[in-house]
This record gives structure tokens, sequence and C-alpha cells, in this order.
């Protein structure tokens, strides 16, 4: 089993583990996931983006967002509507209500980043976000383009 413990692959995993629970701890009761945290702050950051382009500007799998953003249009947090050049897609917006929860959340957010690299002094935090975005990037996952 020690091997186990020593593979990267387990401990990225172990460590998202982590993350997702302290996220849930700090933002459960605004009743928001990560992934559409994600998707909210792409939203509004990229008004009347289409959902293929959402997709990757998250790195999420575009079937899956499909589900995402259903949840987030119930919620009264997104609001779809058609684009003019083409009747076919939809195009996203933040409602007011997705923009009042960002902001109610973004506190409780920066404690989850805050908590998660906690344990890690100021120079290992910032060697830490430097390998992860450098891992990131040398596997070509870095930019909103990536697959």
């Amino acid at each position: 089993m020690s091997d186990l413990y020593a593979m990267p692959g387990h401990l990225v995993r172990r460590l998202h583990q982590v993350s997702t629970a302290l996220f849930a701890e700090e933002c459960g009761a605004h009743g928001l996931t990560s992934v559409q945290y994600a998707a909210l702050t792409a939203i509004r950051e990229n008004p009347d983006v289409d959902a293929t382009r959402l997709s990757s500007l998250i790195a999420f799998d575009r079937s899956t967002l499909g589900d995402v953003l259903e949840r987030l249009e119930a919620k009264g947090w997104v609001q779809r509507h058609q684009s003019p050049q083409d009747r076919r897609v939809k195009l996203l917006r933040l409602s007011p209500g997705g923009a009042q929860v960002l902001g109610e959340v973004e506190p409780a957010v920066a404690r989850v980043q805050e908590r998660l690299l906690a344990p890690l002094d100021p120079g290992e935090r910032a060697g830490m976000i430097r390998l992860l975005a450098r891992l990131v990037h040398l596997h070509g996952q870095s930019g909103p383009d990536a697959p």
C-alpha cells in the first residue's frame, strides 16, 4: 500500500477530495458546487457565452455541463436566450440572482483556498500553485481552448 500513497495520481485524487469537502463546508449553505461556481464566474466574465465555449473556459465536459446549466437556470441564477446570429445557439447570461449569489459566496470561496493551503508555509504555497499550474500547462490543459 505504501506505493499507492506515493503515487501522484492517488495524491491528486485525495487532494481533490479534500478541496471538495472544504468547498462543501464553506459554500454548502449557498447550495452551490465548485463546478457551478466556476460556471457562474465564467458567465459573469463572458456575458452571452454559449455552452460549448463555456465548457472550454472551465475545462468541463460539454455533455455534463448541460445538466449543470439546467440546475443553475432552475435556481434562477442563469438566463438563456437565443443568439441573434444562429437561433439554434443559446447564449448564457448571469441573472441578478446569480450575480448576488456570487457576491455572497466569494468570501467563502477565498476561505476554501486559504484552508486548502494553510498547512504549507507561504513559500510552499506559492510553489505548490506554480507546480500545479505548470503540470496542467505541460499536459496541454492550461487555456480555455484546451480539450
